[in-house]
This record gives structure tokens, C-alpha cells and sequence, in this order.
């Protein structure tokens, strides 16, 4: 059993997307971001980096709970637990992983900032939205030149380099971003494509209607950008 500590962002419904896609039993912790739980010190000694999600593994290494934060550490975890969604080649390994480093190390912070400054921020801030959603647009290019060669992300398979970029690239989170798809062709045909996944449906819907997209109240945004 997994216990899965979550709120609907776009990293707590791709590890949402991974349980499901994995057919790992799991329960959902709810943390609410928007009233400041991730700061409860129950939830810092499993993430101590106050973000969502986590995960507690009640049957993890030797048999002993074990707890993971970072969804692309969850990623690793679960694929070295279950061996499903990782090729035998090494080579394609590296290739799986790389575009999920890439999702991680690009997708999620470029796009994070880029949502901030667009739909978060108190005052609008030229600079910042010009940075990061111009960066945004950028990673958006690149997606699409390498689906525009490839079935998926990492080739001809689908990975968990798919399930990790897929929810930051849905109509809610194009719309935070001021993205328009059609100028991306290959990403409209993967969306459509990873999007009919029965695990990717179930995934996205996990808590949906508790999903608040911008415009934040005034304690929702102390809770998630100023409480220390």
C-alpha cells in the first residue's frame, strides 16, 4: 500500500497518473497547499522540503515503510519496485531517463514561474512573464521538434517521461501559460494520444474538484509562496 500524499498540482497528478499506470494500490493523504499543511511538521518529516506530493511506502525495502519526496524520486521508486515502464536496454534507459530529467529540471520550474508570474503574482511583473513564459514557449518548441521524430518522448514507447510532462501540458495549464497548442502540432497529437490513457483519465481526476488554477486568495497565496 502506498500512502500518497497529494494536492491536484500538475506534480501530484503525474504521480497520480504513475499509481495508476503502475496498478499500485494507494491511498490519498490529502495536503491542502491552499491553507498551509505542507508546513505541519507530521508532513516536513516525510517531505522536508514542504512540497507535494510524497509518498510512504508501507511495505518498501526489507519489508519497513519507506518514505520518498520529489516526484522524480517517486518515479525512480516506483519503477525500480515494480520494473513496469523501463526498458531492459540500457541505452533506452538512459534515453527514459534523460527526457525525465528534462521534465524536472525544465518543464516544471520553467512552467512554474511562467504560471506565478501569469496568474499568481500580486502586480503584474513584465520582466518575469517575459522570461519565463517566453522560456515556457521555448520548451513547448522543443517538445514539439522531438514529437514531431518520435511517437513519445523518449521513442517509439510510451514512458514515465510522458506521465511526468503530460499534466503540465493540459488546456488549464496551456491557458495559465498563454500557450496556444495549435501552433505545436506534434504536442496536440501526444496530448490527445497520452490523454486517452484509461490511467491518465483516473489520474487527472483525483481530487479534481478541490483544483484551483490562479487567482488566489489572499491566505491561499501566504500559505503557498511567503509562510516560512
Amino acid at each position: 500500500m502506498i500512502d500518497f500524499y497529494y494536492w491536484p498540482t500538475p506534480n501530484g497528478h503525474k504521480t497520480a497518473i504513475a499509481l495508476e499506470e503502475f496498478e499500485l494500490e494507494y491511498r490519498v493523504r490529502s495536503i491542502n497547499i491552499l491553507k498551509g499543511e505542507q508546513h505541519v511538521p507530521d508532513f516536513l518529516a516525510i517531505s522536508p522540503n514542504n512540497r507535494v506530493p510524497a509518498i510512504v511506502d508501507t511495505d518498501g525495502p526489507g519489508g519497513t515503510p519507506h518514505a520518498v519526496f520529489e516526484s522524480g524520486a517517486i518515479f525512480l521508486y516506483l519503477v525500480q519496485k515494480t520494473g513496469k515502464f523501463w526498458p531492459s536496454d540500457p541505452v533506452q534507459q538512459s534515453v527514459v531517463t534523460q527526457w525525465l530529467f528534462f521534465q524536472n529540471a525544465s518543464i516544471g520550474p520553467m512552467f512554474g514561474q511562467c504560471g506565478y508570474f501569469n496568474g499568481y503574482a500580486k502586480e503584474r511583473v513584465e520582466h518575469g512573464i517575459e522570461r519565463y513564459c517566453g522560456e515556457t514557449k521555448r520548451l513547448y518548441g522543443v517538445i514539439d521538434k522531438r514529437l514531431g521524430e518520435v511517437e513519445f518522448l523518449a521513442g517509439s514507447e510510451y514512458s514515465v517521461a510522458d506521465m511526468s510532462t503530460y499534466p503540465w501540458m493540459t488546456p488549464k495549464q496551456q491557458n495559465l501559460h498563454g500557450i496556444d497548442v495549435t501552433e505545436f502540432p506534434n504536442v496536440e497529437r501526444w496530448l490527445e494520444t497520452v490523454g486517452s490513457r484509461p490511467a491518465v483519465q483516473r489520474g487527472v481526476t483525483v481530487m479534481a474538484e478541490d483544483m484551483k488554477v490562479g487567482n488566489p486568495t489572499e491566505e491561499s497565496f501566504e500559505a503557498m509562496f511567503n509562510q516560512r
